[in-house]
């Protein structure tokens, strides 16, 4: 299959032997997002980005990782504009609220909880920010594209389905993710000979796993010091973004000198 522009990313990530390539992706994108805001362009000095910024705002998790970056004077201005409009926001919903009747059934009760939160002002837009981030939507927005992608090439290119199939498989969270669009991007027959390739693929990897990250218990034992690491170094990373996806021994990203 000739390669297309939009297939490049797909192949990269599995080319890389990962854990899993659709994490490779999202950390790829979350990286290129932090140079696009802080970055030595100084994108965040113009207005359409921080406009977006300001709408969307960050989630904590990228917070920290904008913070770590390490362009105080960058995020100091997106944080000054971003105020300024969550104030607006702020001041309009704190003017609006009311106490909710029934109070404690709303603290005892998940439908009243929920309820609660419909009619108090301040908890329903606190809730709403909370679901919306500037780097997390840009992955969300290409997700649906690169998974339709992968079903795409692994339907009709035989080679890069190979390579799939020897690979580490995937995170359980895109797994996941995968199954449900096979129902939608390849025929029946097909879902289920991936379903078929990959499924007891997924079961191999998560027994591998076990198994390092049982031999990495042993190694703390005496008895064992000398003996062959085997696949275990790494091990508890690994394990972790098979389990929740992600890179958790991944360094801070910084800004590049």
């Amino acid at each position: 299959m000739k390669e297309k522009l939009y297939n490049i990313p797909i192949n990269d990530a599995v080319n890389a032997g990962d854990e899993c390539p659709f994490c490779y992706i999202e950390r790829k994108i979350e990286q290129d997002m932090m140079d696009f805001v802080l970055g030595s362009g100084s994108t965040y000095m113009e207005s359409d980005v921080r406009d977006a910024t300001d709408k969307a705002g960050f989630c904590r998790d990228h917070y920290r990782k904008m913070f770590q970056y390490g362009n105080t004077l960058g995020n100091a201005w997106i944080m000054k504009t971003y105020l300024q409009h969550t104030i607006e926001e702020a001041n309009k919903s704190f003017n609006a609220y009311k106490t909710t009747p029934n109070g404690f059934k709303a603290i005892i009760s998940k439908k009243g909880r929920e309820e609660s939160a419909k009619t108090n002002s301040i908890t329903e837009w606190v809730n709403k920010r909370s679901r919306s981030c500037y780097i997390c939507d840009e992955f969300s927005a290409h997700y649906d594209r690169y998974l339709r992608t992968f079903f795409e090439m692994y339907d009709k290119d035989l080679e890069f389905a190979e390579r799939v199939r020897n690979s580490k498989c995937f995170c359980l969270p895109h797994f996941s993710d995968l199954l449900d669009y096979a129902g939608r991007c390849i025929p029946e027959n097909k879902q289920q000979e991936f379903a078929n390739a990959f499924i007891p693929l997924m079961k191999e990897q998560l027994a591998k796993l076990y198994g390092d990250v049982s031999w990495l218990i042993e190694k703390f034992d005496y008895q064992n010091r000398d003996a062959d690491w085997k696949d275990s170094k790494d091990a508890l990373q690994r394990a972790m973004q098979k389990l929740k996806g992600g890179y958790p021994a991944d360094p801070e990203y910084r800004a590049k000198k």
